[in-house]
C-alpha cells in the first residue's frame, strides 16, 4: 500500500510550459508517472514539447483528463491562485513545489481550503511526493519504474518499492528538508528497506499537510512498518508531533533535527527555519521527541542504522 497516490494517480502540470515545469514533466514521464497534460492559461489546445495536452484551466483539464492530482509549477505571485484553483476543480493531491509564496497569501490559501475537504495540500516550497514503483529496467539513474508515482523533482532512480519478501520492512518518510530526504531514502534503500510514501512538506511556515496528519496515514497504511521524519528548528511542529506520536502511534518512528549549531534568530535555508526562542532549537526539539518516545538520530548519517536497527531489519534483507 501507499499514502496519498499510487500507479494509478494521474497528474496534470500547473506551469507546463515554463522551463522548470516542462523539465520536471518529462522526469515524471519518465519515472513512469501517468502525467496526463498541462494548465497555461492562453495555451490551450497547444501540445508542450512532451507532447502533453495543454488546457486553459484546470477544470478543463480534469474534465478531459479525469487527472485526480497536480504539481506546480507556477510563478510565486500566482502561485496561490493556482492551488485554490485546483482544489475548486476537484484535485484531490495538489502538490506546489514553487518557492517564495508569500506567506500572507499561504495564510489565505489554508483559510480558503477549508471549504475543500478532499483537497490534500503538499507544499509549498517542497520537492514533492513519491510512491516508489518496482524498477523494471536500466541501471542507476536511466532506471524505469510501474506502478510507481513520482510527483515532484526528487530523484526517483534512489527509491525503493516496498519487498516482496516475507521479512522486508519498509518506512515511510516525511522532511521538511529537501536534500535530508534524499539522504534518508538512499540510506533506507542500501540496506534493503523500501519505502511506502516518501513526502517532503516543505519548509515554509505556512503550509499544506504538517508532520500529524501525515504520520496518522502512515500509522493506518498496513504495509509501513516505520516512519522516519526529519525536521528543523523553527516553529513546534516537531514538539506536537512528538505529543501526537506518544498519544496515537504504533509504529516506531526515527528522527533527525537539523540546525544544532544555527544562531538565534538566523534564518537557516528555509523561511520556517528560524529560532524565535528556546523551544526552537534543534537541542530542545530533541530532548522533546526523545521524552515522547521517539527514536532520535544525532547525525543525519545514522538515520538509516537507527531505522534498520527499530526494524530489526539486517543489511540488504532483500
Amino acid at each position: 500500500m501507499a499514502i496519498l497516490i499510487n500507479g494509478d494517480t494521474t497528474v496534470l502540470c500547473q506551469g507546463i510550459t515554463g522551463s522548470a515545469g516542462a523539465f520536471h514533466t518529462r522526469g515524471c514521464l519518465d519515472y513512469g508517472t501517468k502525467m496526463v497534460g498541462g494548465v497555461t492559461p492562453g495555451k490551450g489546445g497547444q501540445k508542450d514539447t512532451n507532447g502533453l495536452p495543454i488546457f486553459n484551466t484546470v477544470t478543463e483539464g480534469v474534465k478531459e483528463t479525469g487527472a485526480t492530482a497536480s504539481m506546480i509549477f507556477v510563478p510565486p505571485p500566482f502561485a496561490a491562485d493556482s492551488i485554490l484553483e485546483a482544489a475548486d476543480a476537484g484535485i484531490s493531491v495538489i502538490c506546489a513545489i514553487t518557492e517564495g509564496i508569500p506567506t500572507a497569501d499561504m495564510m489565505q490559501v489554508k483559510e480558503t481550503l477549508k471549504k475543500y475537504p478532499n483537497a490534500t495540500l503538499i507544499g509549498p516550497n517542497c520537492p514533492g511526493i513519491i510512491t516508489p514503483g518496482k524498477k523494471t529496467g536500466g541501471d542507476g539513474s536511466s532506471s524505469t519504474f510501474e506502478n510507481g508515482c513520482k510527483i515532484g523533482i526528487m530523484p526517483g532512480y534512489i527509491h525503493t518499492a516496498p519487498c516482496d519478501a516475507d521479512s522486508g520492512k519498509s518506512v515511510g518518510i516525511i522532511s521538511r528538508s529537501g536534500t535530508l530526504t534524499y539522504e534518508a531514502v538512499w540510506q533506507t534503500s542500501s540496506l534493503g528497506i523500501g519505502q511506502t510514501t516518501c513526502i517532503g512538506i516543505g519548509g515554509d511556515p505556512v503550509k499544506g499537510e504538517n508532520f500529524i496528519e501525515l504520520l496518522a496515514r502512515f500509522n493506518n497504511d498496513d504495509e509501513t512498518d516505520a516512519v522516519v521524519m526529519i525536521g528543523e528548528i523553527g516553529g513546534s511542529d516537531e514538539t506536537n508531533a512528538g505529543i501526537w506520536v506518544k498519544e496515537n502511534m504504533s509504529k516506531p518512528v526515527i528522527s533527525f533535527i537539523a540546525g544544532r549549531t544555527a544562531p538565534k534568530g538566523k534564518r537557516m535555508g528555509h523561511a520556517g527555519a528560524i529560532i524565535g526562542g528556546s523551544d526552537d532549537t534543534a537541542i530542545a526539539k530533541m530532548e522533546s521527541l526523545r521524552s515522547n518516545g521517539v527514536l532520535v538520530s544525532e547525525s543525519p548519517a545514522e538515520i538509516g542504522t537507527m531505522t534498520a536497527e527499530a526494524l530489526g531489519v539486517t543489511a540488504n534483507a532483500c
